[in-house]
């Protein structure tokens, strides 16, 4: 194993044998996350892009790549070898890799149950959907032998909701959740609350609501459970969070930042929904904004089948410079965005572990770094947060 691969070795003070709990687990993104980390456990592939392969966090006691363990939800029944097939099909995969690595994908597969489609059976309530997903990953965990088991919801996106009472208020939220035929929270939310009543740690890498309530929030807080997210920022965001901090160090003023996004696959067919890419658009340009002080950031998102799960951004940067002087700059990026997404699940799993185990509860805004709007931080310039991260995860290392 490379000097890289070994950073973070599981040690005795460490969190031990870690479950990776995906919701969404059958789609690109988690599919791609269980054969990586296979392949990477296995020594087939180095961890490049896991940002806790790097030597900032050698030594930390994270969870080692083969002491992570993979189950989850999903509503689809295409196996995760079905989709990895897929994948190889559309050259993001090499055949090979996924031939070493089909047993552990299978064995991963085996462990995935029905998610919550969010309708209810006739009188019943969304504390008893809640309980039945958190008895899932209760019953992985002690089948496995788990020390804890880090939630992370990959799935597909959800329309913004709209606030109600309970969503603020811890106890007004569990009275309204058992109340038979009474939807009060989405999907997501559901899937978040059973992560707490499993005593999981969680992350949100959608920008569906999840934990993102206030009254999750709170109870994750006095469960005892450390959450971060929300919306990975995997990458054209990622970029911009890297480029916008360069002009404001210049003194150069940004009169206007506009993007486009052309997606296809899974993702780009639930962002062509109306309702469910509004959520996707408020992450992608809130951080950008506070960023540049610009409120001139139109943004789109077009569905174009045929890219598959690559994803292509283009970016125009109009900044206004000495005198008056007009500058451009114009980026374009291209890449699969499971891809990008993959490693950072794997690093959110090892550091939410770190975090759990180091008895750190409630929102990790120092986990800003993965996301496009970061819970309880209004830092988003990517070198801030990188270093905040760093600091952070050598305090909780040495807890």
């Amino acid at each position: 194993m490379t000097a890289a691969g070994s950073a973070g070795s599981t040690g005795s003070t460490g969190p031990g044998r870690t479950g990776l709990w995906l919701v969404g687990a059958r789609g690109s993104v988690g599919t791609t996350a269980a054969l990586g980390l296979a392949a990477v456990a296995a020594g087939h592939a180095a961890p490049d892009g896991c940002v806790t392969a790097a030597a900032a966090f050698e030594g930390l006691p994270l969870p080692g790549w083969g002491h992570l363990v993979v189950g989850g939800h999903d509503v689809s029944d295409v196996s995760m070898t079905k989709r990895a097939e897929a994948l190889v099909d559309a050259g993001m995969i090499p055949a090979a890799l996924l031939a070493a690595t089909a047993p552990a994908l299978d064995a991963a597969d085996a462990e995935v149950r029905p998610g919550h489609r969010g309708l209810l059976a006739p009188g019943q309530s969304q504390q008893r959907v809640a309980e039945q997903l958190a008895a899932d990953i209760t019953s992985f965990a002690d089948r496995h032998r788990l020390a804890r088991v880090v939630v992370v919801d990959v799935s597909s996106t959800e329309p913004p909701v709209a606030p109600a009472p309970e969503h603020a208020d811890p106890g007004a939220l569990a009275v309204a959740l058992a109340e038979p035929d009474r939807v009060v929270l989405p999907p997501s939310s559901v899937t978040a609350w059973a992560a707490l009543l499993a005593g999981a740690a969680y992350a949100g890498f959608t920008p569906s609501a999840g934990m993102g309530l206030p009254a999750l929030q709170r109870l994750a807080a006095d469960r005892g459970v450390p959450v971060a997210g929300q919306d990975g920022k995997t990458g054209q965001t990622w970029l911009r969070t890297v480029l916008a901090p360069a002009f404001t160090d210049r003194g150069l003023r940004v009169l206007s930042w506009a993007g486009t996004n052309l997606l296809g696959g899974g993702d780009g067919a639930t962002l062509a929904d109306p309702q469910a890419v509004r959520s996707k658009l408020a992450s992608k340009t809130r951080g950008l904004r506070d960023l540049t002080g610009s409120d001139v950031t139109p943004l789109h998102i077009d569905h174009v089948p045929d890219l598959g799960d690559v994803k292509v951004a283009w970016d125009h940067v109009h900044a206004q410079g000495f005198l008056g002087s007009r500058i451009t700059l114009q980026t374009t990026w291209s890449a699969y965005d499971s891809m990008l997404a993959a490693p950072m699940v794997l690093d959110l799993a090892r550091l939410l572990a770190l975090a759990h185990a180091a008895g750190v509860a409630g929102v990790v805004p120092e986990l800003g770094f993965f996301f496009k709007d970061p819970w309880g931080s209004d830092r988003h310039g990517a070198a801030d947060q990188a270093a905040a991260l760093v600091a952070w995860a050598r305090v909780a290392g040495a807890a």
